[in-house]
């Protein structure tokens, strides 16, 4: 039963767009969050693509399609996110819009508050934070980590406890007609999509809006090499991203790669020369801030271990810091994957 919202005919439809491959483990909770929505269920639309799956994905969402005509599938062959969600956007018969990543769980008042944000705030986006959870101890520790300052910067969606106007946003919807106002994502990016469809939206005068009524869980990556693999691509599709709208360059987009190049520089160094205290120099501040971070989210759960939550973090930036790099040396070589 609705709470936020009196329901009325003149509601508008909501489309979820989920895209997915290969999630035959996560897929189910997804749209089963879906089912259980208080916006009335004849207003609300569930549209999954899929991207080529060689697991079971398919045919788990074909039981829910038999189950509700709220749910359709269509094929996604170029397979990256963004192509389905300029498909579903094409297709959606809805008002709103929404993305949804195939890992996430819906609160049941999810669409209810984003629908209540939109039309109370008057922004072009709302989006609740991104509340990370793991299944193994790891996997817990990751999440708690991407959820604080030190792990993932000022990107204030992760952990904002406030309603507050915001740069990009997590699994945002929109009325329809911001899409045909500013364009669809750029399917040129592997990663990055929403980031670079978040800067267009701002820069042609539209407002982002974080509220943390508008209530998701994240089920994250649960290993380093999955977490390494995800945070790489971040920081190499960043610069496809900054090269396109130079104008969102910030000090703290170089950090990252700052820090990989500084401590691998000074290790190179050290190796070749007498000046072997460079090193120690360039990672000391690193290892400090990394440590005091570390212990802060220790002590507020010691499941975590220290260590654990410190290899985290040294994951996070490093990852990150590399891919960076690695697309600078793309840009810079006239790799077509950030050129063209």
């Amino acid at each position: 039963m609705m709470k936020i919202l009196t329901y009325s005919d003149d509601l508008p439809i909501v489309s979820l767009l989920v895209p997915m491959k290969n999630e035959e483990d996560y897929i189910g909770k997804c749209l089963d969050s879906m089912l259980t929505q208080t916006y009335p269920a004849d207003k609300l639309e569930i549209l999954i693509f899929d991207g080529n799956s060689t697991d079971r994905s398919v045919e788990v969402v074909e039981e829910y399609c038999e189950r509700s005509e709220q749910f359709k599938q269509f094929n996604n062959p170029k397979e990256i996110q963004s192509a389905a969600w300029n498909m579903g956007i094409d297709l959606a018969s809805g008002d709103i819009i929404g993305i949804v990543s195939a890992h996430s769980i819906l609160d049941a008042e999810y669409v209810e508050h984003a629908v209540e944000t939109l039309l109370r705030t008057k922004a072009d986006l709302v989006g609740g934070p991104m509340r990370a959870i793991g299944e193994s101890v790891l996997a817990r520790t990751i999440a708690a980590a991407t959820s604080t300052p030190f792990g993932v910067g000022d990107s204030r969606f992760h952990y904002t406890e406030e309603e507050v106007e915001v740069d990009s946003v997590y699994l945002g919807l929109c009325f329809k007609e911001v899409y045909e106002r500013v364009g669809g994502f750029d399917e040129s990016l592997v990663n990055n999509q929403d980031d670079e469809f978040s800067y267009r939206l701002r820069k042609a005068g539209g407002r982002i809006i974080c509220n943390p009524k508008i209530k998701s869980l994240y089920f994250n990556r649960g290993s380093f090499s999955k977490l390494w693999k995800q945070y790489f691509r971040y920081g190499f599709w960043k610069v496809k991203v900054i090269r396109m709208h130079p104008g969102q360059i910030s000090i703290r987009h170089f950090i990252p790669g700052a820090l990989v190049g500084g401590i691998a520089g000074s290790a190179l160094i050290s190796l070749v020369s007498s000046k072997r205290y460079l090193f120690a120099l360039a990672s000391l501040p690193y290892l400090v801030a990394n440590g005091v971070s570390s212990l802060i989210l220790y002590k507020k759960n010691r499941e975590f271990g220290f260590f654990r939550t410190a290899l985290v973090y040294g994951t996070l930036h490093f990852a990150y810091g590399t891919g960076f790099i690695r697309g600078l040396y793309a840009l810079v070589t006239g790799d077509k994957r950030i050129c063209k």
